[in-house]
């Protein structure tokens, strides 16, 4: 049997897709519509910041048409910061993702704002743009401020132009700043707020620099304290008071006359425009004191004052607030060798003083302190007279003598020559120590010029006297070399005086030579009372023994000393013992030279 459908065949040239879509458009007409209709959805691509319209939202998504095919979905989250979103408003949005996989389009508002917040940041670094910034929160070494939504650091220093005690006092405030650092690849931002107001006071500076005149009075803000002044806030511009003019009086330390935020008059002494320096007076607001000095105060008059310096020279004393005058060192006292005026005055001490000199036109006077006391030399002549004896105490020594002190303001000296009737004495300290006591006799007064000349050696009669006998010559002693120089040795003989024997008369009888501390027999060859020398010899006492010379020996000498011992020293050169044995010493020599 036939089947019908065998028979059937298909049309030709039959548009199926057409017949499906219940269309009679031909593909020209379908690509057609196609194109138009791609027209009409937008072009977004992903990393991409555009435009949409708020179509819903609920708690969680916010859903915005960007002219694509497909609405974009936002979490709520994003829009926190704006409560009064609403659908319809139009925000910006940046492309995630065209198609997840549920085909869905991914959007950020929150990435949108931080890109074009990141442009508006380097855009106001660039052109220098005043921006408004949140501090929310204090951080190490500053404050963290929301900027378009960016964390930038302020540092501390860049808060204020004065030292900001508290940063606290600054968290949740609005403020406007300057972008001074962007590093985008760290993502750091740096702010200030300093640089805004250093700009409005460089505008004032400028102005305020432009009105000044020497000689102005202006009112200021005392704004920081320093060793050496106080700087002050002039309203915009600052001025530094010198220590020196703060006060006619001598000022130790600044806080003395004015404190940190006082408000004070000061006067313009100078200032250059072009280093926005300016130097302020505070003391010249006020009459110099000399100018108000008393007028009946004289050369002569006592005054009391307090010591405000005190120098090598001597020291400065402090009548009233802003007049000084100078104690010399030398009027501290009689004493003609003050070592230094410490020994006198203090810092702060008040003392009474005598006005010396007053020159008001110089502003200059010199005060004694010496003066409240009578002059020791007035009646030097009386107190010690020529040929008087005292104790006085070692104050110092010199190449040729020392110096001594009786009483304050009265020295003398005694000069080396005058220390020992028989010692040779080289240098002062080998017969004395300073503050040591000392027997002297006045010798000679020179009032006019204040010395006193001094002798050691007259408190004893010179016993030279006596030693022509003791020593005469050919008298033989027992001697220590002390000393040995190249012209000879100096030999210590009884009765603390020294003979000199040359280097011939140390020869011993065996050839050697005496040698230094070595005690032997020396024989007197030559006594000179005028120059008070005596030449002693060991090598003639055993030249004589071989020769069969007498010699008088050293204890006939003391037999005979010891037999005068009962005379005054004055009188034993006439005693009959030492007269015989002069005769004695008298007729060995004359045999000696016949």
């Amino acid at each position: 049997m036939k089947n019908y459908y065998d028979e059937v065949k298909p049309l030709e040239g039959f548009d199926w897709d057409s017949f499906e879509r219940a269309s009679t458009e031909t593909p020209e007409q379908s690509a057609e519509l196609e194109k138009k209709y791609q027209e009409t959805l937008g072009d977004v691509a992903e990393g991409e910041i555009v435009e949409g319209t708020v179509q819903s939202m609920d708690k969680r998504e916010v859903v915005i048409n960007v002219g694509f095919k497909s609405n974009g979905v936002v979490p709520f989250t994003e829009f926190r910061y704006n409560p009064d979103l609403a659908v319809g408003d139009t925000v910006e949005v940046f492309v995630e993702t065209q198609e997840n996989k549920d085909g869905q389009l991914i959007l950020s508002h929150k990435r949108a704002c931080q890109v074009r917040s990141w442009e508006r940041i380097n855009t106001a670094l660039e052109s220098e743009e005043i921006v408004k910034g949140f501090i929310t929160s204090r951080t190490k070494g500053g404050m963290i401020v929301d900027v378009y939504g960016i964390d930038a650091f302020l540092p501390g220093s860049q808060i204020d132009v004065k030292p900001i005690r508290d940063f606290d006092e600054f968290v949740g405030k609005t403020m406007e700043f300057r972008v001074i650092k962007v590093n985008e690849e760290y993502r750091n931002v740096v702010v200030s707020h300093k640089a805004l107001i250093e700009e409005e006071l460089e505008a004032q500076r400028s102005e305020i620099m432009s009105k000044l005149e020497k000689g102005q009075v202006l009112e200021g803000v005392v704004k920081n304290i320093t060793s050496y002044g106080a700087f002050v806030d002039l309203g915009g511009v600052d001025g530094l008071i010198h220590i020196t003019d703060l006060s006619w009086g001598r000022v130790q330390s600044p806080e003395e006359v004015v404190q940190l935020d006082q408000k004070i008059n000061v006067v313009i002494l100078d200032f250059d425009q072009e280093r926005n320096r300016i130097a302020l007076g505070l003391k010249q607001l006020t009459p110099h004191p000399w100018d108000n000095l008393d007028e009946n105060l004289n050369v002569g008059d006592r005054v009391t004052g307090k010591v405000v310096v005190i120098t090598d020279y001597g020291a400065f004393i402090e009548i009233v607030p802003g007049v000084e005058g100078l104690l010399h060192v030398s009027e501290m006292s009689w004493a003609q060798h003050v070592r230094s005026p410490h020994d006198y005055v203090n810092v702060g001490e008040e003392i009474e003083v005598q006005i010396l000199t007053l020159d008001r036109e110089s502003r200059r006077m010199s005060l004694g302190l010496r003066q409240l006391t009578p002059d020791p030399w007035a009646d030097i002549e009386q107190r010690f007279p020529v040929g008087s004896k005292h104790t006085a105490k070692v104050r110092n020594f010199t190449n040729f003598g020392i110096f001594v002190e009786f009483a304050e303001g009265i020295d003398g000296l005694i000069h080396i020559s005058d220390l020992s009737w028989t010692k040779k004495i080289k240098h002062p300290s080998e017969f004395t120590k300073v503050g040591n006591p000392i027997e002297v006799v006045v010798l000679e007064i020179d009032k006019e010029n204040r010395r006193l000349s001094l002798g050691h050696k007259q408190v004893e009669d010179d016993p030279w006297d006596n030693f022509a006998s003791i020593y005469a010559v050919g008298a033989i002693h027992q001697g220590k070399v002390v000393e040995i120089m190249d012209r000879g040795a100096v030999v210590a003989l009884p009765y603390e005086v020294e003979g000199f024997a040359t280097p011939k008369h140390l020869t011993k009888e065996d050839g050697s030579q005496a040698k230094l501390g070595e005690e032997l027999d020396f024989k007197v060859i030559e006594f000179n009372r005028d120059a008070r020398r005596i030449i002693v010899s060991h090598s003639r006492i055993h030249e004589d023994a071989l020769r069969g010379e007498a010699a008088t020996t050293e204890e006939e000498i003391a037999e005979a000393v010891k037999a005068s011992a009962t005379v005054e020293k004055s009188t034993l050169g006439d005693i009959d013992a030492l007269a015989a044995l002069r005769d004695k010493l008298e007729d060995q020599a004359t045999s000696t030279e016949e």
